[in-house]
């Protein structure tokens, strides 16, 4: 049987005509199936994708094959699927179109058998960025969503993140609902099995690094911007370090055991010591010190404002200076009373407030002359009615040359 079949390979190979030829293949790729014989299949592969076979040919063939590849006993389709593949490699970029139809075959058949995995496995070698041929954008998203939801089958979210995250750039141009969906659904259960929903506990986590990083921040406007938002947000008043955001927010001076109590909760990282020897704690209470100082004081020398902020008094004017040289608080030294002048704003604040007060009390003034103009004008058409003057006086008058016609009247 096996020379027969050899025969019929040599012979059908020497037929001239191309039509006759693929006829001929197309009765021995049948008897071939048929047989269940995978020796033979592999056999008829081979002799196939050999350079005795045209490629126009081979094509048309393989294309035959993938299409009935759905037909055959499963062990048998996955032997012969997965030899033809290994074959194929060498030959893809002939051969894409046939690939994937064979893949997308076999991985039917894994997937009616619970083989989740196994059915990824084939999809995701299919090349969805070929080059050789145009694949639409709602082919790669579907074939990404569907090896992800393969995946995910099993539980495998490492795998199947992989190719969400490739869908994640096709479905903003998608306008597929139920692909749309179903990439919806995949993400949320990878998320799921990689427990990275946000529940209490985390929220109440990253609230505490926000609110104890805004802290740590060097002290100004941006700084006072943040914790604002952080101190007028219900949720940080249930926080336990919220005493010490209360006063950070409320330009107090924190003393050494406020400090040392949050020193406490924080971490290694956020104690590093610094090229000027000051911790990160450290440089954050001492600029937010010497910020509130700058509130309640309108003038201090340098040794009152070391001791205030515990450090000496030259390294209490260097760090005045660097935060008045960076717009981070208002002021100026000098350096011959040693002794640093705070500027306060509300002066130009009140005076902003005046001007708009001004401004508000101008604009009324002039609303309520409109309105006097207007019942005066009114009055006044009233009267030139009652008067019955000529059309030329009427006119005279509305237009405020009526004195001429008032004069000639009386």
């Amino acid at each position: 049987m096996e020379n027969s079949f050899a025969g019929a390979y040599a012979s059908t190979s020497a037929i001239s005509d191309q039509r006759q030829k693929i006829e001929q293949y197309k009765q021995i790729l049948a008897a071939v199936l048929s047989s269940n014989d995978v020796a033979r299949a592999k056999q008829f592969m081979d002799h196939v994708l050999s350079e005795d076979v045209p490629l126009v040919v081979s094509r048309q063939l393989l294309q035959v094959f993938a299409q009935d590849l759905g037909s055959l006993e499963p062990e048998f389709q996955k032997e012969i699927a997965h030899y033809t593949l290994s074959q194929i490699q060498h030959h893809m970029i002939s051969f894409e179109e046939q690939v994937l139809i064979i893949r997308e075959k076999l991985a039917e058949l894994y997937e009616s058998e619970q083989e989740w995995s196994k059915a990824a496995q084939i999809l995701s070698g299919i090349d969805l960025d070929s080059g050789i041929r145009v694949i639409d954008d709602k082919f790669k998203l579907s074939k990404c969503v569907q090896i992800a939801r393969l995946y995910l089958e099993d539980d495998d979210a490492l795998n199947a993140e992989a190719f969400i995250n490739k869908a994640s750039f096709l479905v903003s141009s998608s306008h597929h609902e139920v692909l749309n969906l179903q990439y919806k659904v995949c993400y949320a259960r990878i998320l799921d099995l990689k427990r990275k929903e946000i529940d209490e506990e985390a929220l109440e986590q990253a609230l505490i690094a926000a609110v104890t990083c805004t802290i740590l921040a060097a002290a100004g406007p941006q700084r006072s911007r943040v914790l604002a938002t952080l101190y007028k947000d219900e949720r940080c008043s249930k926080l336990k370090i919220y005493p010490i955001l209360q006063k950070v927010y409320l330009d107090r001076i924190l003393r050494k055991p406020e400090i040392d109590a949050f020193s406490e909760e924080l971490k290694p990282h956020q104690k590093a010591l610094l090229p000027d020897n000051f911790t990160v704690l450290d440089r954050a209470m001492i600029e937010h010190n010497l910020l509130s100082a700058s509130k309640l004081y309108t003038n201090i020398s340098f040794e009152e404002l070391g001791t205030l902020l515990g450090i000496a008094p030259q390294k209490a004017e260097k760090v005045a200076s660097r935060m008045i040289c960076e717009d981070r608080m208002r002021g100026s030294i000098d350096q011959v009373e040693a002794v640093i002048h705070f500027e306060d704003d509300t002066e130009e604040l009140q005076q902003w407030d005046q001007q708009i007060f001004g401004l508000c009390q101008a604009l009324n003034e002039i609303l309520d002359g409109m309105a006097k103009k207007a019942m005066n004008l009114q009055e006044l058409l009233v009267e030139v009615e009652a008067a019955k003057p000529s059309e030329k006086a009427r006119k005279a008058i509305l237009h405020g040359r009526a004195l001429p016609y008032l004069i000639s009247s009386s």
